[in-house]
């Protein structure tokens, strides 16, 4: 059985229904996933279930960048930015062909959110807190040597610049990686599979009654624990354990927009002040800049999530403020995508001043529920998570469980040892791509999603006969046999992220994608024809504007 092939989705569900497990987590965003690492690799025997797609929440939907989070200095807290100052190096050591390092740029307004002193003092500690590198400390700027670095930001009110370093990552790759480590680690996780009620014995919570939704069938599945890391979902779970009470979520909404690079043809990252006194990135990404994000407060369901037209233009204003030459309208954005931060409520607070740790609930059935917290944080998450677990863990003959081990754990089985490394597939990648008859920048690209498989996936599309209907294929082909796709949404989104930054690929490509995943799977023609629409929506959201 492949456990990371939902071509065998039976086998693994049935597997699902065997002995007690340790530890189900429920939830398949990178908080869940790092917990089913964590405990996994600590020796527990865990399952995993997410209701819709692993990464479908906010963990493919978020600003894509491992960061000490700048923002948070301000907010004085401290310890937040030391904590995940750090384990920005840390996760960009797991993986360093999906955590890149990024130089980002902090031009200094006046009247600005930083000033010119308050910009050296803040990097400084921001360095300090972080523990970076010597080669990667920040550099404060002149005003010329800004225009320099970035010549598309605005002369007028600027004082100079900072130049400070981050990572960029793809946030539901590093999901699906982290989801896949757990697998090799002897998890069983299974995406669309909803928990429809929970199960108790003696009051306390014993398993989870699970829906297959691509099937109809009732999963039952027993567990010793229950982790609830569901993200804007917790509070829904915690109802179903009637233990919803004290603190709650509040959901903040954050869209971003996409553009071509070439019209915001941008050398750095850039955190800028918009005229509202918020800060919005600018982060160019292979041929696409993208740009956010908002902090609006969220009252629907979170499945709903979406951009609207206010949000767009809110994005292009911010943008064209801080860049005025590139003169962005509506027409330039190819696709948005929005998500929700799962906050905890502080009253009288505004959603960009509530506080993003985490925090952790026990009910009293046992129930353990995870809400807050940043991308960046989610290995210290999962280690703080488990440790709680093994904690309550009723003592049992032979339990000789450890500390955390995933600060040394290669989000790969085929692992890079450093960014050097990278630097030469690419390098050595770069004749196979021309052979494939794809641009250059694909190079980089592919080894970013797919690290070494990227090498296959292009010897697949030059046996396919080369161009980017084989190339495609031969990312389906790999994610259906490696990485639990089960939907032609789950390829387009969050597989290759197509969806987001090479829109006018997907609805072409559908003539040939939904066929084989029709093939693949045994789908009826209703079946493959709801696949469709539903890629088809999720386009016409993404150009809401």
């Amino acid at each position: 059985m492949n456990k990371a092939s939902n071509l065998h989705r039976s086998e693994i569900a049935a597997e699902l229904q065997k002995d007690p497990f340790d530890l189900l987590v429920v939830g398949g965003g990178i908080t869940g996933a790092g917990i089913a690492l964590d405990a996994a690799s600590r020796g527990l025997k865990v399952a995993l279930v997410e209701r819709e797609d692993f990464a479908s929440g906010t963990s493919s939907k978020s600003t894509k960048l491992i960061h000490g989070g700048l923002r948070y200095l301000k907010n004085l807290e401290f310890l937040l930015v030391r904590e995940v100052g750090r384990e920005r190096a840390v996760v960009h050591g797991l993986a360093p062909h999906l955590v890149v390092p990024e130089k980002m740029l902090l031009p200094i307004l006046r009247k600005g959110t930083f000033g010119k002193f308050s910009t050296s003092i803040g990097l400084w500690l921001y360095d300090l807190l972080a523990g970076v590198k010597e080669e990667d400390k920040r550099r404060m700027l002149s005003r010329e040597a800004t225009v320099a670095e970035e010549p598309l930001v605005k002369r007028p009110d600027l004082l100079g610049g900072g130049l400070y370093a981050e990572y960029r990552t793809d946030d539901a790759r590093l999901t699906i990686e982290v989801v896949k480590t757990a697998i090799r680690h002897g998890a069983l996780c299974l995406n669309y599979c909803p928990v429809e009620d929970f199960h108790y014995e003696e009051g306390k919570v014993a398993g989870a009654l699970c829906r297959d939704a691509l099937t109809g069938n009732i999963i039952p599945i027993a567990a010793r624990q229950i982790v609830n890391a569901a993200g804007p979902w917790v509070d829904e779970l915690r109802s179903k354990d009637k233990s919803l009470k004290g603190k709650h979520l509040f959901l903040s909404k954050g869209v971003h927009i996409v553009v071509p690079h070439e019209r915001l043809p941008l050398k750095h990252s850039v955190y800028f002040d918009v005229p509202d006194g918020r800060m919005m990135f600018a982060i160019p990404r292979h041929r696409s800049t993208y740009i956010g994000t908002t902090d609006t407060a969220y009252e629907g369901r979170p499945e709903d999530v979406a951009a609207d037209a206010d949000d767009v233009q809110y994005i292009l204003d911010g943008t064209n403020a801080m860049f005025p030459s590139v003169n962005l309208t509506t027409a330039d954005v190819e696709s948005t995508w929005a998500g929700l931060r799962p906050l905890i409520y502080e009253e009288g607070k505004s959603p960009g001043e509530m506080s993003r740790k985490d925090e952790i609930f026990e009910s009293e059935s046992g129930l353990v529920s995870i809400a807050g917290g940043k991308l960046t944080g989610y290995r210290l998450m999962a280690q703080k998570v488990v440790d709680l677990v093994l904690r309550r863990r009723k003592n049992r003959k032979g339990d000789t469980f450890g500390p955390s081990r995933t600060h040394h754990i290669p989000l790969s089985d085929q692992p890079f040892a450093n960014t050097a490394e990278v630097r030469q597939f690419e390098n050595d990648l770069h004749e196979l791509v021309q052979k494939a008859g794809l641009p250059p920048w694909k190079c980089f690209s592919l080894t970013e999603m797919y690290g070494r498989y990227a090498q296959d996936i292009v010897e697949a599309a030059i046996q396919l006969g080369g161009g980017e209907e084989a190339l495609i294929r031969a990312e389906l082909h790999h994610s259906l046999e490696h990485e639990l796709v089960a939907t032609a949404l789950d390829f387009y989104e969050r597989r290759s992220g197509r969806l987001f930054f090479e829109i006018d690929s997907v609805a072409p490509s559908m003539d040939f994608v939904i066929p084989e995943l029709k093939n693949a799977f045994g789908w009826p023609d209703e079946l493959a024809s709801d696949a469709a629409g539903i890629v088809k929506c999720e386009i016409d959201k993404a150009k809401v504007f």
